[in-house]
């Protein structure tokens, strides 16, 4: 499945640039990053972003991505929502829990820029070139 706008939150806006100009290198979907967990659900709820696909950190101040998760998946106007878990932890529990609370799937944050572009042309809306 591909998808046209993406919603990242995480709170390190340097992990969020570099998602960004991965995205943008391998693809026209639209892109929103929001650094404060407790605003992005604020704003999901409110339908001021509407995403077609959420990349959600773990490890966040204030609110756990895993605690956004379960938030998301209990609003009927959001669990329809894939969430994606991208974080730098790769604790097998932490996997287990976010996949039962509805993670669509859990990917390792890679280490380097064209990992990253791979990982991100599996999911994001391709333009073809004529």
């Amino acid at each position: 499945m591909t998808y046209k706008n993406f919603l990242q939150i995480d709170d390190d806006s340097d992990d969020c640039e570099l998602f960004m100009e991965a995205l943008n290198a391998v693809s026209a979907s639209h892109y929103t990053s929001i650094n404060d967990p407790v605003e992005a659900y604020h704003k999901l709820i409110k339908q001021e972003v509407k995403p077609d696909v959420i990349f959600l950190d773990l490890n966040m101040p204030i609110m756990s991505g895993l605690e956004l998760l379960s938030e998301i998946k209990k609003q009927d106007i959001l669990q329809q929502i894939p969430v994606i878990i991208f974080s730098t932890s790769r604790l097998e529990d932490l996997i287990k829990e976010a996949k039962l609370l509805g993670a669509h799937d859990y990917i390792s944050k890679p280490n380097n820029f064209n990992d990253l572009k791979k990982i991100l042309s599996q999911y994001a809306y391709q333009v073809n070139h004529v």
